[in-house]
């Protein structure tokens, strides 16, 4: 059978199992809707925290970037697994223990004020649709090369199918499609590692021919006699300040990320979160183990196969063809000699290729077997889409529940806050389709704006809310809004407005970390020079970090 027929076979299986379970734990209640009936085992919440938090950015567009980028693009790796762990030992416990439904949830609480509670909901929202729009990206992506039309159009269909799993199953429905999601987008990831692992070092095991076989040093000889620097020479692409910053952004974005740490919330007990967390933390070793030796074997074959190679060879292999409608892969012999050349000066490079097509090309330029570039493609999917999911609801119950609920409406019905949650949803979408088609980068480079915007907002506020009990309203209100404020202003200046990146050279991936720092400082010094919360707020903290039993106290008035 040829590559489509298994796609649309792969697929299609994969979206009737989608749409099945998602039938299956529709839910008309909030609580369902919300945080899945907070009945989640934790062995399954971590296959679907795992899923929710590895998107298309991890799936799709990591590898891509590693492979651009060598030993510099490790700053995702190091970034987005140490997030994982510090949110996972640091903060999700106690915010289970909280017991509320959203992050803006434990903000208006925690520092009583609707105030307070507002500011976290727009930053939610912001976040939210910001990585939102790497994954409809994703989606658009898939969906053009293996359907054979535009990205435009792709993006469309990703909507419309994204759309249908978070209205239809809310929390608990797309909790229980993530799961089966993880186990697509694992298997789909590495079996062509695999295979390309012992096509090119005769070790079936990725990490250790990665690690021990001669890959390196080959592509380290291909890189110097192309003229690019060697794959593995450090800070190349970026500074060592750049590098730093935007580990350290991503790290504390991980833990400030409202999709992941509202997954927390949907088992039963702390004890269950905890567990979760080792679990997810687990799945998700296996792949970003896997990503840099992909990323490795990817760029060497992707040279071997491209360069030097004629315009009419090249325009022989059906992969290529195939890309090339895709408008993310082109060719020009600029210099008229008949062949086309990879080299590190742009106004020269004959090879254009879209990063974010790496992975999904790879098992092609591999000539791998039809169902395992066909099973690549369902992975994909259900990366973007499973995280996709996970954000809308954020959007939708940051509406539905953070404003429309608790201060507008508090008198609302089940039935009213889960429609206004499914309408909000709606909304969502059609914003995060304009920015999917239209991106402001590659899918992992918007994903890290999501989590520059994440640390700069909300890690220092949920942070100093559990550990000190002395910060208050007017210090948490004033460190979001100028936290987000500053990296807001930075992101969009140096992406769309032509600013030079002023502060060192950081760029605009890693300038959340100066956010975030800018707002741990307001956030404390406006909290010592006003007065101290109310005794029973202070009493809350204290008990939240009692090792035994759920918090009891009630949370005080709200300004």
């Amino acid at each position: 059978m040829t590559v489509e027929i298994w796609t649309i076979l792969f697929v299609g299986l994969s979206f009737i199992l989608y749409t099945y379970i998602g039938w299956r734990s529709r839910v008309k209640d909030s609580s369902g809707f919300f945080v899945a009936g907070r009945g989640v085992p934790p062995i399954a919440n971590g296959a679907a925290t795992a899923a929710d938090w590895m998107s298309a950015a991890s799936f799709i567009s990591m590898a891509g970037l590693i492979s651009f980028l060598g030993y510099d693009g490790s700053i995702y790796l190091m970034g987005w697994t140490g997030g994982y762990v510090l949110l996972a030992l640091l903060l999700a416990p106690y915010l289970r223990k909280f017991g509320k439904y959203t992050v803006p949830d434990f903000v208006g609480d925690r520092y009583y004020s609707n105030v307070a509670r507002l500011v976290a909901v727009v930053a939610a929202i912001f976040v939210s649709l910001t990585y939102v729009a790497g994954q409809m990206r994703g989606v658009g992506i898939v969906f053009s090369r293996f359907l054979q039309v535009d990205v435009s159009t792709g993006v469309v269909i990703g909507m419309v199918i994204v759309g249908f799993f978070a209205v239809l199953g809310g929390m608990k429905g797309i909790t229980w499609t993530q799961v089966a999601q993880y186990c697509v987008l694992i298997f789909a990831y590495l079996i062509p590692a695999i295979a390309l692992s012992f096509i090119l070092t005769g070790n079936p095991v990725p990490q250790l021919a990665f690690t021990f076989s001669d890959i390196a040093a080959k592509l380290n000889q291909v890189q110097a006699d192309l003229g690019f620097i060697e794959y593995t020479q450090p800070f190349v692409n970026k500074s060592m300040l750049d590098v730093l910053f935007i580990t350290i952004a991503l790290m504390a974005g991980t833990a400030g990320l409202p999709h992941v740490i509202v997954r927390f919330y949907t088992v039963p007990d702390v004890r269950s979160a905890r567990y979760s967390a080792g679990w997810a933390l687990l799945f998700i070793a296996i792949l970003y183990t896997t990503a840099p030796a992909l990323s490795m074997f990817a760029r060497y074959n992707l040279i071997n196969s491209l360069h030097n190679q004629t315009i009419e060879e090249v325009h022989q292999l059906d992969w290529v063809n195939k890309w090339e409608n895709t408008g993310l892969l082109a060719f020009e012999d600029k210099n008229g000699d008949g062949r086309l050349q990879m080299t590190p000066e742009e106004p020269s490079n004959e090879i254009i290729i879209d990063r974010d097509i790496i992975v999904l090309s790879t098992p092609e330029v591999a000539k791998l077997a039809p169902w395992v570039i066909a099973l690549v493609a369902a992975g994909g999917l259900a990366a973007a889409l499973s995280t996709a999911s996970g954000l809308l609801l954020v959007i939708s119950s940051s509406f539905a529940h953070d404003i429309y609920y608790r201060m507008i409406n508090p008198e609302a019905s089940e039935t009213k806050r889960v429609f206004v949650g499914r309408i909000m949803v709606g909304f969502a979408l059609v914003i995060a389709g304009y920015f999917g088609v239209n991106p402001p980068g590659f899918v992992a480079q918007v994903v890290a704006f999501a989590f520059g915007l994440a640390a700069a907002s909300f890690f220092p506020v949920i942070m100093l809310g559990i550990f000190d009990k002395r910060t208050n309203k007017e210090g948490a209100i004033a460190g979001m809004v100028i936290g987000l404020t500053f990296t807001a202003v930075y992101i969009i200046g140096v992406k769309f407005a032509g600013m030079e990146p002023w502060f060192f050279g950081v760029s605009a991936e890693g300038i959340g970390t100066l956010g975030m720092v800018i707002n741990l400082i307001v956030t404390f010094v406006v909290s010592r020079l006003t007065p101290p919360p109310p005794a029973e707020i202070q009493e809350m903290v204290e008990d939240l970090r009692t090792p035994a039993g759920e918090l009891s106290a009630g949370a005080a008035g709200h300004f």
